[in-house]
């Protein structure tokens, strides 16, 4: 495929993708923090993606709601931001792509036709007289997966064998998560990638996925997570209360503190991000600030 948009060879392109199901929550604004910090650090480019693929789980206004958050918190993109759900002819291109270099296959299994772990395989080669695809999986290719995380370290998986061949295409027809968020980061350039670390074992098939597709894999660090009283981590789903941006220092200083900083002289939104940036450079190694 590799198609991705032209850019500077070496302009920095982060971005920031939430999920339109809710509202931002301390635990989301930490890793938008992060990979704003990052991008501003590099003097690069920082991109909003609505991430809404998964339309059962979309809140109506729920992103219009997000962006008025970050901006009230003086988070501001630097291109147009983009909706998934208005991307789908480039994922079908993606996926014919996989299918012209037979690297994808249709599958027949259900979830009660599987126990749990890595996918056996049970379709690999072809369904069984009368069975119909009811999703499509990648025919992953074997070996390790090795990469740095700039937070976390160097670490590697088998995907082949401890995941086995994942789902691109659900059963109910919708793009699966791990091949959208592989292409929309190839075609806009993403260059790093700053996220929460529950999505660390996310990147190794990833990474896989993006070289399928003949885009570079993008660097990536993963931060810690914030988690609630009962060591669960802070998400929509927990019911985590949205952010306040009534006060946006003391919220800005909430997800500094996570991240795990000392509280910063600043009684204004432009200079708790003043003051911020040359603490993030400094601990990411990062020599030049913008």
């Amino acid at each position: 495929m590799a198609t991705q948009e032209t850019h500077p060879p070496d302009t920095y392109r982060g971005r920031f993708a939430p999920s339109p199901s809710g509202p931002l929550h301390d635990g989301s604004l930490l890793a938008a923090m992060a990979s704003y910090l990052d991008a501003r650090a590099h003097g690069g480019q920082w991109l909003l993606r609505i991430e809404d693929i998964d339309t059962p789980r979309v809140v109506a206004g729920a992103d219009i709601f997000i962006m008025q958050q970050l901006k009230a918190l003086g988070m501001h993109w630097d291109e147009t931001p983009v909706w998934q759900s208005r991307r789908l002819p480039l994922y079908q291109a993606a996926f014919e792509c996989l299918q012209a270099q037979e690297r994808v296959y249709g599958c027949a299994c259900t979830r009660r036709m599987l126990t749990g772990g890595p996918y056996p395989g049970t379709c690999r080669n072809g369904l069984e007289p009368g069975q119909t695809a009811r999703a499509w999986r990648l025919r992953v290719p074997p070996g390790i997966e090795a990469f740095t995380d700039r937070w976390q370290g160097h670490l590697s998986q088998n995907v082949a064998q401890d995941v086995g061949d994942f789902i691109i295409r659900r059963a109910d027809g919708l793009w699966a998560y791990q091949f959208v968020v592989v292409v929309d980061d190839g075609l806009q350039g993403i260059t790093d990638i700053v996220r929460g670390a529950d999505l660390l074992d996310s990147t190794a098939r990833q990474r896989m996925l993006a070289r399928c597709l003949g885009f570079t894999p993008p660097r990536v660090l993963h931060v810690p997570l914030i988690c609630d009283a009962q060591g669960r981590k802070l998400s929509k789903q927990n019911h985590a209360p949205a952010l306040d941006t009534a006060q946006p220092v003391q919220t800005l200083q909430r997800a500094w503190h996570a991240l795990g900083f000392d509280t910063l002289e600043a009684d204004q939104i432009d200079t708790f991000w003043q003051r911020a940036l040359p603490h993030w450079a400094a601990r990411h190694r990062i020599g030049t600030v913008s």
